[in-house]
Parts: structure tokens; sequence; C-alpha cells
């Protein structure tokens, strides 16, 4: 009764990675333990390093229901628009992040657009709130990544809007670097 029971629950695996060309879990069993190779999960948001200049980072914990870290390790998620806020509590949310409905979840599925509260020590949180409220910086995502234990974590940024020609020089600073590194290459053959 395992044996079939396992057999189609990889069958419907197999099925759901042809599907939508995903690659999901694979798991090995041994005789004694059973153990689950999951590949590594790295979601950035490259606008928010064109758009801002970085300022600090902190990593902080996400709070979660099941359903949600499920579609998370399917890199079923996008940080692209989202920045984070406090609310009247002092504490700190993420807002506009993404997180695609999960394949197998039913009526106890979540919302693909919540807020979902950041977890970090209250003297990161107070010295947060204070450079945002006193300069006039935000607070953005960068990186939503899985640790190695296993639990999803944010890597945020506070950060100071750009003015549009130092988002210029930026571009003619990649455009050079890439015509020196295409005049290296051609040197060299």
């Amino acid at each position: 009764m395992i044996l079939t029971t396992s057999r189609i629950v990889l069958s419907t695996l197999h099925f759901y990675e042809q599907r939508n060309n995903v690659s999901l879990f694979k798991i090995f069993k041994t005789k004694n333990q059973s153990m689950a190779v999951q590949k590594k999960i790295n979601i950035q948001n490259k606008k928010a390093r064109f758009e801002f200049e970085i300022i600090d980072k902190y990593v902080a914990g996400i709070q979660l229901t099941g359903t949600e870290i499920k579609s998370i390790r399917l890199s079923q998620a996008r940080i692209t628009e989202s920045f984070c806020e406090f609310n009247e509590r002092g504490e700190l949310f993420i807002v506009n992040m993404y997180i695609q409905e999960y394949l197998f979840g039913h009526q106890y599925n979540h919302k693909p657009k919540s807020e979902r509260r950041l977890l970090l020590n209250k003297r990161e949180l107070r010295s947060l709130k204070k450079e945002v409220e006193a300069k006039g910086n935000t607070i953005v995502a960068l990186r939503l990544f899985i640790n190695d234990n296993g639990f999803a974590k944010l890597e945020i940024a506070l950060a100071k809007g750009k003015q549009t020609h130092d988002k210029r020089e930026v571009l003619k600073e990649r455009d050079s670097k890439r015509d020196l590194a295409r005049i290296k290459k051609s040197f060299n053959s």
C-alpha cells in the first residue's frame, strides 16, 4: 500500500514538473532515513540596486503560512515591486510581495499579494524607523532566499532614491566596462 502511494505521489510530481517547467525537490530514501535535497532559492530584486543607493543591509525573517513557504521553495515569488513600511505598533511589514498560490493547496491557500510581517530585533527596528522618519529614506527588498535551516529570509536595505543623472552615470559605466571587455577579448584572440 505504501509503495503504490509513493508511486502515485512521484508520478503526480513528475507530471507537475513537466507541465510547469519547474524542478521540484528530489527525494532520496535510504534504509534508515529519508533525505530531501533542495535547490538553492535566490530571488533577487535587480531593479532596486539600480533605482536606489544602498545605505545599510539587514537580513529579516518572514512570517509565512504553510502554502506560502511551499510556493517560495518552488521559486514562485516576486519582490520587484515590493517595499517595507511600519505600522502604528512599530512592526515592519513587506508590501506588494507576490507569492503565487500553491498548486496543491485547496481552500486553505493564501492570498498572493498580502502584507507579510518581517522579523527583526527591537534594536534593529528602532534604528530603521528612526532613519526612515528622520532622513526620508526607504526600505526595499533586495533578495529572498532560504537559509541552511530551511527558513525563508529576506535581505532588506535602507536605501535612498537616486536622481536620474546618477542612473545615467551607472549606465555609462556599464557600457564602458562592456566595451573594454570586448576590446580585451578581441585583442587576446
